[in-house]
């Protein structure tokens, strides 16, 4: 199938968030696939310099909202496409190139879809879409509906995303060599693994809040008193009043040390993706499946986070998780069903119609 061959092109070209001349040529990349396949034309578009594919109307109904950035460094699939059977892995392909192209061949099928419909792909989404943010609320507040093609949950409709806090705590410290005088320095690695105790105890497992200290640097040689740790932290709650709680809390948190001078940066990132922004456009999408004959689609909420958040804090009704069906997103073993492919994009054409009918 042709999708298939596209989809293996936009596989092989890596295109990890960091990497921007990657994220430029992948954008190119899937302007020249479109455009094989559309009418008008797909065009690469710059906000806050980053690249975005858009293709369709400037001011949308119904957005098909998705990303073409990867979590992978280049290299870390080899060979970066397989097929075994029913199965595809590469990097990125569950999440989310193989929902992008489901997009595209889905509007293929609807005549004038362009008048009414967008498709935006940006490429940012894994890095917290700072470029992008306001495009996307931008957009969402005059849409209908906000579609969003990351993937599915075992081929189930996300209803429900926890939203995101992310932040960096960098803890200053006094070096002095760690033999003759460690009494004279400030230990930066023992601040910080207070530091580290304290926030592990903001979760809350009964309102499914995490809070996950993650990535922790401290010091210099061996033995040098380290003078600076920095601890990154991962915070995900499907409660908006929970982001707020934990965003107060680590604000608050004070160094051990008397002189040690603790540093916070960051905050909420993403708000959460509730089920009154999403109940209504899920069961217009069951309707529309039990119409052309397929099993109930289901619906699931997750811990992950997407742009779908941003659309529906903006005030748009959202569907998310209407790519590709797999399984391993941000996993060694990424993988789509090849097999899945032609009902989603069946389903989606058939959602799309349903939405922009007169």
């Amino acid at each position: 199938m042709a999708i298939i061959e596209n989809l293996k092109k936009l596989v092989e070209f890596e295109s990890p968030s960091e990497d921007l001349a990657a994220c430029r040529g992948v954008v190119e990349l899937a302007i020249q696939i479109a455009n094989e396949n559309l009418k008008p034309e797909a065009q690469l578009i710059e906000e806050n310099s980053r690249p975005i594919f858009w293709w369709g109307s400037k001011n949308p109904e119904v957005i098909l909202l998705g990303h073409l950035d990867t979590v992978w460094p280049k290299g870390s699939f080899l060979p970066t496409w397989s097929v075994s059977g029913d199965i595809a892995k590469g990097p990125g392909i569950f999440d989310m190139k193989a929902g992008f192209l489901q997009a595209i061949y889905a509007v293929k099928e609807i005549p004038d879809a362009h008048l009414k419909v967008a498709v935006i792909a940006t490429t940012d989404e894994e890095v917290g879409s700072q470029s992008s943010k306001a495009l996307i609320e931008r957009l969402s507040k005059s849409a209908s509906a906000v579609l969003v093609l990351e993937a599915s949950l075992n081929g189930k409709a996300k209803t429900g995303r926890k939203g995101t806090s992310m932040y960096q705590i960098a803890l200053h410290g006094r070096a002095s060599h760690a033999g003759l005088e460690p009494e004279k320095g400030i230990n930066a690695t023992t601040e910080i693994a207070a530091i580290v105790i304290e926030v592990a105890k903001l979760a809350n497992p009964e309102l499914g809040t995490t809070v996950v200290p993650t990535v922790m640097h401290a010091g210099t040689t061996t033995n040098t008193v380290p003078a600076l740790a920095t601890l990154d932290i991962d915070i995900r709650s499907f409660s908006a009043a929970e982001l707020i709680r934990v965003d107060s809390a680590i604000k608050k948190l004070e160094a051990t040390h008397p002189e040690a001078k603790l540093e916070v940066t960051g905050g909420i990132n993403r708000p959460p993706l509730e089920l009154a922004a999403t109940s209504e456009l899920y069961e217009i999408l069951e309707k529309v499946a039990k119409k052309i004959g397929m099993a109930p689609i289901g619906q699931a909420s997750v811990g992950g986070a997407s742009d779908g958040n941003f659309a529906a804090a903006a005030g748009a009704r959202v569907l998310d998780g209407l790519g590709a069906v797999g399984d391993g997103a941000h996993a060694p073993h990424e993988q789509i069903l090849l097999s899945s492919i032609p009902s989603r994009v069946k389903l989606l054409t058939a959602f799309i119609k349903e939405l922009i009918r007169d």
